[in-house]
């Protein structure tokens, strides 16, 4: 499958399903079958409004109609909508959908947001998932292992804040720095 197929099928499924009319539609049939006229009298619809939705959802797959004398009866094909939702959401295929997206970008806002050119911080962030991001850009700084006295520790953390006992206990609070007798490291993950 190709890396727009997962995409441009969840977005055909969504779309289709993203009508009111269609989903009432989608529950009447899966009560019993109906023709154009009964669904457009269930619905107070125009049948042509009906035909179009049974037309959209024909195309998806998820409704098909069998002759029965001068009408069109339509019933909802369940094991293919059933089979649809379980592909298309499974979780193998669902993180294809995003293979475009940046994770990183968010962590690069937040760092623009509250450095300055210079790499000091503005402000210690105060939401946590924030704070999140400048403690792991925070400890980068720290070689894995070296162990550091409080003084040392504050001396490396002043570059990015004066409130280094702040960021002392944050990145010691989220396992990012260990402390043990006076000494500080960062930890090999």
């Amino acid at each position: 499958m190709d890396s727009e197929g997962p995409l441009a099928e969840l977005l055909q499924f969504f779309k289709v399903l993203s009508d009111a009319n269609r989903l009432k539609v989608v529950g009447l049939l899966s009560q019993e079958p109906s023709s154009v006229e009964q669904l457009a009298a269930m619905l107070n619809l125009s049948s042509s409004t009906v035909s179009h939705h049974l037309s959209r959802l024909s195309e998806a797959g998820l409704v098909a109609a069998r002759a029965e004398g001068y009408y069109s009866v339509y019933h909802l094909q369940t094991d293919r909508l059933e089979q649809m939702a379980r592909r298309i959401l499974s979780r193998q295929d669902l993180p294809a959908v995003a293979q475009q997206a940046d994770p990183a970008a968010y962590d690069r806002k937040v760092l623009r947001d509250f450095s300055l050119p210079d790499g000091h911080l503005k402000s210690i962030p105060a939401q946590r998932k924030k704070l999140d991001v400048v403690l792991r850009h925070v400890v980068l700084r720290f070689p894995v292992g070296k162990r550091h006295s409080e003084k040392q520790i504050n001396l490396l953390l002043r570059r990015f804040h004066d409130d280094t006992a702040t960021l002392r206990r944050e990145l010691v609070g989220a396992g990012l720095l260990r402390r043990a007798q006076g000494q500080y490291w960062r930890p090999a993950d």
